[in-house]
């Protein structure tokens, strides 16, 4: 089943709409800008081929949550949902339920392209939950 969503980037500083098609058999994202390009991406899930988008185009902002530094799925959310859902986290907190956030939803704050940048927040984020 592919489903199609609509997200807000930004480019050469103005926003514009680019489509997503997420096809869960397969595991890829369509990607599809206003001007034409587009591009197939596949991974183990959803979370990671919106990783390969961003870092194949690190000239787009992506206002996504998934795009947000501080945005993990955990190993349970990234098999259940397929990484479309992830822990928005804070550093020194257990997430909740409450953090919970739908990876494409729109966001303009504390954004990378750079997936590392996500790894090594989670990975500092593991080094300061409370226990």
């Amino acid at each position: 089943m592919i489903r199609t969503v609509e997200i807000t980037i930004e480019r050469n500083g103005r926003k514009e709409v680019a489509q997503l098609d997420c096809d869960n058999e397969n595991v890829t994202i369509k990607f599809t800008m206003q001007n034409g390009f587009c591009k197939t991406y596949s991974d183990s899930d959803f979370y990671r081929c919106f990783a390969r988008i961003r870092e194949d185009n690190s000239d787009i902002n992506f206002l996504c949550k998934g795009a947000k530094v501080n945005v993990h799925p955990s190993s349970m959310s990234s098999q259940m949902s397929l990484g479309l859902k992830a822990y928005e986290l804070t550093l020194g907190q257990t997430p909740d339920l409450s953090d919970v956030v739908y990876i494409f939803d729109y966001e303009e704050n504390n954004l990378t392209n750079d997936p590392k940048e996500q790894q090594t927040y989670f990975r500092k984020w593991i080094e300061t939950e409370k226990h």
